[in-house]
């Protein structure tokens, strides 16, 4: 039967930028194995297959798919999915006012509630409230086997009080602090030494990330490497981004309140993504935290399975 599938570019508001997303409508019938072998076919960092939701009340279930296994959540695949779903429930928005949807999305992580925002003309955006706030993991390998893995000298390793670790938010990510920009787009993964590095029988992405940045507006730049997942590099990681606000608070000692913050991702690929993260601190804790971002539509389909 046909199955009509989109493909977005996600945490941009730009076609051939960001991140590309394939969503599969209508899922229902393929199997694990059906799935898997679509994500290889599209070949993208996730595809999505969209089910119906177990509750009535939720918007759609979510299976997401690297070309290599499936994920229990994934921040691009979230926030694209949502854009796509409310689009398709307004259509075409040809007035000036703004188009506000609520979307619930079960995902292997639990329920992801995201707020839509449509206007015309415009790329739609989304944000979503992380399912699960992020928490330390597994140690990491001392720093020169780490500057192995990743190519770069055991001195630019780190910056400010930054040191290698390793946090989940649903999807565990070894987080890397490297000195500057020059040395972030150094940056050339040796999987050789990714287990050692990393652990997790080297099964876990490395998320690479320095404070300086090429817009004034950014507060961090960041490159990821899931070398176990099929994905080379990725332009653009919200799951990361859920985990990383883990170590912002606890290397930034962030005060309570809501922070603000924007991360860079992708320049070096020549796909620039942007990721809005708001982390909310009270007594000293993460409260609460959000990933927003925009997408647009760049092709769609049949898929004839």
């Amino acid at each position: 039967m046909p199955r009509r599938f989109f493909v977005l570019d996600v945490f941009t508001n730009q076609a051939l930028a960001g991140n590309p997303l394939a969503v599969v409508l209508d899922a229902e019938g393929l199997s694990d194995a059906r799935m898997q072998a679509i994500a290889r076919e599209f070949n993208l960092s996730e595809t999505v297959f969209v089910l119906p939701p177990d509750n009535p009340a939720h918007s759609a279930r979510l299976r997401i798919f690297t070309p290599a296994r499936e994920l229990p959540f994934a921040g691009h695949p979230t926030v694209g999915t949502a854009i796509l779903l409310a689009k398709e429930r307004f259509g075409d928005i040809e007035s000036d006012a703004d188009h506000n949807a609520m979307v619930v999305l079960e995902e292997g992580v639990g329920n992801v509630r995201c707020g839509v925002v449509l206007k015309n003309g415009a790329a739609g955006f989304a944000e979503f409230d992380v399912p699960r706030l992020s928490r330390p993991c597994d140690p990491l390998g001392d720093r020169e086997i780490i500057a192995a893995a990743v190519g770069l000298e055991p001195s630019e390793i780190g910056f400010e009080n930054h040191r290698p670790c390793a946090f989940e938010a649903g999807v565990p990510f070894a987080f890397v602090p490297v000195a500057n920009l020059a040395a972030l787009s150094r940056v050339t993964p040796v999987h050789r030494y990714w287990v050692d590095a990393f652990g997790h029988g080297g099964e876990i992405g490395a998320y690479l990330y320095c404070r300086q940045t090429n817009s004034q507006d950014s507060t961090f730049s960041a490159r990821m490497f899931a070398p176990h997942m099929g994905i080379g590099e990725d332009p653009a990681t919200g799951a990361a981004a859920a985990a990383f606000a883990g170590v912002v608070r606890h290397f930034d000692r962030l005060t309570d309140g809501t922070h603000y913050l924007r991360i860079e991702q992708g320049c070096d690929m020549g796909r620039p993504s942007l990721i809005d993260l708001e982390v909310d601190i009270s007594a000293g804790a993460l409260n609460a935290v959000r990933i927003g971002g925009q997408a647009v539509i760049v092709s769609s389909g049949e898929l004839f399975l």
